[in-house]
């Protein structure tokens, strides 16, 4: 009854626009006083929830992300993108994608990169002739490789909800691949359609245009590198990576660029505490929550289900994909990673599966549910730059939703994928 009371009341506050930390913290606390437990317990919860050592990472990653973006980083970063794939069929919308991959090393958002990238992309391609619908389907689909690249705060969101055990250098190298292939399936996607649809095809601006533009973002792609290859190494935590990030940002878009402005500045500390607040938050609220998973043995009464349902992992596999992709279809990733790690997690280890390409999966299944509506952010935010309904949107983004679920099943059901960098690298 206890487990039937916390789901009820969370999924209600939920369906009347609650806010999602507010649904939490409330679903938890309604449920201890049905338990008879102290009401203290969601302080103390939600205080060690919010006070660990290695979410400190997520705040600075969020930083150094709102630094280049607002110091001339993504601009150069479009430029280079332009200079490689502009000349192919779709050209604007192959730039799109290929930014995306580049600016997700940097915001590892897909909202971030929707707003950066799509800003600038779906206004440009509607200019030049791309219908906004094509505009806006493939900025969207295309923010999702922005989950997976390095340094992905949903990475480390995930491997905090896990208990911290996880390694976040393994984390980020096991994004890499998935991203790549999300990024190649996206953009001969869009090729298909723009060929359909006759879209115009650019001049190759030469590989002189494409040295110089690689050299100009090139200080923005070392960050990437930099963060990567510094924890693969050993040479720093993710938390010092973070601060490193933080630095190196500011000496690029200040001193080399000298493109961020002291206003820009400014606007950078405020997006990243608006950003950081809303995640915390969420975070703390779900540490209560989690407890009360732990509490009430949920993770261990899922696993007694799955093993009643389905007899060998990849079974189970395809029942949590489906689980995830009508979860992410009205909650946000962030709390949609807190509250199904400490359920799921358990059910993965018990049939063999690695945490590692449990949380790549989890993260991608996920993802696509942000452009899967009713509540997918970005999908509405991607509509509201496009300056176009929704109901636009969906009428024909099915080729790239498809494109993004296939990528789904390929990253869920061929673990090497997402292991064999992982494995490469130790």
């Amino acid at each position: 009854m206890a487990v039937a009371l916390l789901f009820a009341v969370f999924a209600l506050l939920l369906a009347i626009g609650v806010p999602v930390a507010f649904a939490l913290a409330t679903s938890s606390l309604a449920t201890l006083l049905y338990l008879g437990l102290p009401p203290i317990v969601v302080v103390q919860q939600t205080a060690a929830g919010a006070g660990s050592a290695s979410l400190l990472a997520i705040p600075l990653f969020i930083f150094a992300g709102e630094i280049m973006l607002r110091g001339g980083i993504s601009e150069r970063l479009i430029a280079l993108a332009s200079a490689l794939v502009g000349h192919m069929r779709g050209g604007l919308g192959q730039v799109s994608v290929v930014s995306s991959l580049f600016f997700g090393g940097v915001s590892g958002s897909a909202i971030a990169d929707v707003s950066a990238i799509g800003g600038a992309m779906i206004p440009q391609m509607a200019k030049r002739g791309f219908d906004r619908d094509f505009a806006v389907n493939v900025s969207i689909t295309a923010a999702l490789v922005a989950l997976l690249v390095p340094p992905s705060h949903n990475l480390i969101l995930y491997s905090a909800a896990a208990g911290g055990g996880l390694s976040i250098a393994d984390l980020f190298a096991a994004g890499l691949l998935p991203a790549l292939l999300m990024t190649a399936v996206l953009m001969l996607t869009g090729w298909v359609i723009a060929r359909k649809r006759g879209y115009a095809v650019e001049a190759f601006p030469g590989m002189t245009v494409v040295l110089t533009r690689f050299l100009a973002a090139l200080p923005g792609l070392l960050l990437v590198a930099l963060i990567f290859i510094g924890i693969r190494a050993g040479v720093f935590t993710a938390v010092e990576s973070a601060a490193i990030a933080v630095v190196y940002a500011l000496a690029v878009t200040a001193l080399l660029y000298r493109g961020l402005s002291f206003t820009g500045f400014i606007e950078a500390c405020s997006g990243a505490a608006r950003t950081t607040g809303v995640i915390v938050f969420v975070i703390a609220a779900a540490s209560t929550f989690g407890w009360l998973l732990a509490y009430l043995q949920v993770p261990a009464a899922a696993v007694d289900a799955l093993r009643e349902i389905a007899h060998d992992k990849t079974a189970v596999l395809a029942l949590i994909v489906v689980v995830l992709l009508v979860l992410g279809t009205f909650m946000d990733l962030a709390p949609l990673i807190l509250i199904c790690t400490p359920i799921f997690l358990p059910v993965a280890k018990a049939y063999g599966i690695d945490p590692i390409h449990f949380g790549v999966v989890l993260i991608l299944t996920g993802g696509v549910g942000l452009i899967t509506p009713p509540v997918g952010s970005v999908l509405f935010v991607g509509a509201a730059i496009g300056k176009i309904s929704v109901a636009q949107t969906l009428r024909s983004i099915w080729p790239f939703y498809l494109a993004a679920l296939s990528v789904v099943l390929m990253v869920t059901f061929i673990p090497a994928l997402s292991l064999w960098l992982p494995a490469v690298m130790k």
